[in-house]
C-alpha cells in the first residue's frame, strides 16, 4: 500500500467533501477519526467507497489528538494529512502522485514535504498580508510524523530533512463570516486555556502594542490592502484576538 489518506473530522458534512473529491482517487486507503459527529459527516464519507475506514472516538479540545490517531491507524508508505476542509489542487495532486507512485526510491532523500496553502477568507483566496504560501507539512512517510498536540496551529515534528512542494493546497476555511468567528473564539479560547496559571499578560502589550504592531505588518507591511476588503477584515480581526485573548485570561484567572 503506498499512500493513505488521513482525516481527523466533526460535524463536517459540509465540507469533507473537499478532501474525498481531489484525493479519493489518488490514494490506496482513507482514514478517518471522527470524533462523534452529530450530522452525516460519516455516512457521506462512507459513501465514497470501500477505501474509507472510519474509526469513532471522542472531541477532544486539542483535536491535534484525533489527527495523531488517524496517521497512527494509516497503512500506507506515505501519509498525506488534510483537514476536512481542504483539497488538492490538480497540479498538487500531480506532484504528489510522482512522488509516492512514480519517483526513485532509491534516490529519494527526504521524508516528509511542505505544501504552500493558499486560505480561502470570505470571497477570495488571500494573496498577501503575510498569508501565502502558508506553508504545512502534510505529506510524509509512515512512522516519520508525530503532532505535539501542544498548540492548535502546530505542525507535526519531523525528525529527518524536509523538501518543498510548488503547488498549492487549496484550504477552504472561512466561506462566510459566522464559521470565521466560531473558529476565532476557539482559537482564542484554546490560547487562554494552555497558559499556565501564573501567566502574566500585561494591559499595554496585549490591548494597544500587539493589536496595533500585527494590523501594520498584514495590513501595510506585507500588503494585505492588496486582498480588497477580506484582507482588510483579516488583518483586523487578527489584530483583535489580543484583546480578546487578554479578556478571556482576565476572565479565567481573576485578575
Amino acid at each position: 500500500m503506498k499512500l493513505s489518506l488521513c482525516l481527523a473530522v466533526f460535524n463536517e458534512e459540509k465540507n469533507i467533501h473537499y478532501p474525498l473529491d481531489s484525493a479519493y482517487d489518488l490514494v490506496d486507503e482513507v482514514v478517518i477519526v471522527d470524533g462523534g459527529s452529530t450530522d452525516k459527516t460519516v455516512e457521506k464519507a462512507l459513501s465514497y467507497g470501500k477505501k474509507v475506514r472510519v474509526i469513532n472516538t471522542n472531541n477532544p479540545k486539542m483535536f491535534h489528538k484525533n489527527k495523531q490517531k488517524a496517521i497512527e491507524a494509516a497503512k500506507g508508505d506515505w501519509i498525506l494529512q488534510l483537514d476536512a476542509d481542504e483539497e488538492l489542487s490538480a497540479d498538487l495532486k500531480k506532484e504528489i502522485r510522482h512522488k509516492t507512485y512514480e519517483a526513485n526510491e532509491s534516490n529519494e532523500t527526504y521524508s516528509a514535504y511542505w505544501l504552500p496553502r493558499k486560505n480561502w477568507f470570505l470571497t477570495r483566496f488571500l494573496e498577501k498580508g503575510g498569508q501565502y504560501p502558508d506553508y504545512t507539512i502534510r505529506l510524509y512517510k509512515n512512522g516519520k510524523a508525530k503532532f505535539p498536540c501542544k498548540d492548535v496551529h502546530e505542525n507535526v515534528e519531523i525528525s529527518d530533512e524536509i523538501g518543498y512542494f510548488k503547488n498549492p493546497l487549496l484550504h477552504y476555511a472561512d466561506p462566510d463570516f459566522s464559521r470565521y468567528l466560531l473558529r476565532w473564539d476557539r482559537y482564542t479560547s484554546l490560547e487562554v486555556e494552555r497558559m499556565p496559571n501564573d501567566a502574566e499578560l500585561g494591559f499595554f502589550n496585549y490591548v494597544i502594542w500587539k493589536p496595533k504592531i500585527t494590523f501594520l505588518m498584514m495590513y501595510f507591511r506585507h500588503k494585505g490592502f492588496m486582498d480588497g476588503f477580506p484582507g482588510f477584515v483579516f488583518a483586523l480581526f487578527s489584530s483583535l484576538r489580543f484583546i480578546v485573548i487578554y479578556i478571556k485570561w482576565r476572565v479565567k484567572f481573576r485578575r
